[in-house]
């Protein structure tokens, strides 16, 4: 990951230089974690770059959001035109996207509805999460000594920032332990998800996922890799996910828009399967990627082509803290 070719920033209702996209060290994200945020990825199609699943990734934004109380001064249709407009200002045939919101500075109470809620739109190039390597040959997990949140202490349903320290607390003791990854057990200890990712066991030719009851992110990727090998004619369950279930997996293999379709290789020293990607696992990301590609009418619908993005004099039009119908947020 490199920002080096990132130039532009779309910032409070504007785009301005990447250098100059900076906030106060009072604010109140920086100290308390309070924001919301998205990662959407821009592919390289037949047709140009196209987001994929922006709909669903901005829905998931906007209800994170709402869990946490923050009003999000701009409507979809205008952050779909600024994500589009981020990516053509900077030249980007494809990259990794990433929408935030958040309390910015004016007091340092826990409770932060006096701070002012700024919103981004940033863009860079980012290769697969785990390596090029890992989406073929798999990769090396670990169960984590940490346990995953459970919606009763934090809202496992939204993707916000200070959430995610469980998330860098159970990587960095897997990476210091010699694995490309951690998985983080839920209360009841089943498996949960990775630090980013979710998890799909494949057994017999079955693929067997988990979901909320288990404290989860429900993952745009994961909704999509359900539909997508249902499409194919495999059977998707969804339920709980023991250890003992992955040990005794054929296939295993992460989904998230970071790290796509990964497959697993081991868990603990445990092969899985063959130690290597599936027969299954390579259909579903083959499938996943002509997909991305362009090369799947059938899902098409999932593309947002970026040139469908408004002038930008639209897109620079709105006042900071000003809504779309007129309403100033407080």
């Amino acid at each position: 990951m490199s920002f080096e070719q990132s130039k532009w920033v779309w910032m409070n209702g504007k785009l301005i230089n990447w250098s100059d996209a900076t906030l106060h060290v009072s604010a109140h994200a920086l100290h308390y974690g309070s924001g919301v945020f998205e990662g959407i990825r821009c592919y390289h199609t037949v047709a140009g770059p196209a987001l994929f699943r922006l709909d669903a990734h901005l829905a998931r934004f906007y209800a994170s959001a709402a869990i946490h109380g923050i009003q999000i001064p701009y409507d979809p249709g205008l952050l779909e035109d600024a994500i589009c407009e981020t990516i053509s200002r900077n030249g980007f045939e494809s990259c990794y996207v990433r929408p935030i919101c958040y309390y910015g500075s004016r007091a340092l109470s826990v409770d932060p509805r006096a701070c002012p809620v700024e919103v981004a739109v940033l863009a860079w190039p980012w290769a697969p999460y785990l390596g090029a390597e890992g989406l073929e040959r798999g990769v090396r997990v670990t169960v984590s000594p940490w346990r995953k949140f459970e919606s009763q202490a934090l809202p496992t349903t939204a993707k916000a920032c200070g959430q995610y320290v469980n998330s860098i607390l159970a990587v960095r003791e897997a990476v210091d332990r010699g694995y490309d990854e951690a998985l983080l057990l839920d209360a009841a200890g089943n498996i949960a998800e990775g630090s980013g990712e979710n998890l799909f066991v494949v057994k017999d030719g079955r693929l067997v996922t988990n979901d909320e009851r288990s404290s989860i992110l429900l993952g745009v990727t994961r909704d999509s890799v359900i539909e997508l090998a249902r499409t194919l004619g495999f059977r998707v369950d969804v339920g709980t996910i023991a250890i003992d279930d992955l040990h005794s997996a054929d296939e295993a293999f992460f989904t998230g828009t970071a790290a796509e379709v990964t497959p697993i290789r081991e868990v603990d020293g445990c092969q899985i399967g063959d130690g290597k990607r599936g027969p299954v696992t390579e259909r579903i990301q083959r499938a996943f990627f002509t997909i991305t590609e362009g090369g799947d009418a059938h899902f098409s619908h999932w593309l947002h082509a970026v040139s469908a993005c408004s002038s930008p004099a639209a897109v620079n039009a709105v006042t900071p803290g000003i809504a779309t119908g007129g309403e100033r947020w407080s």
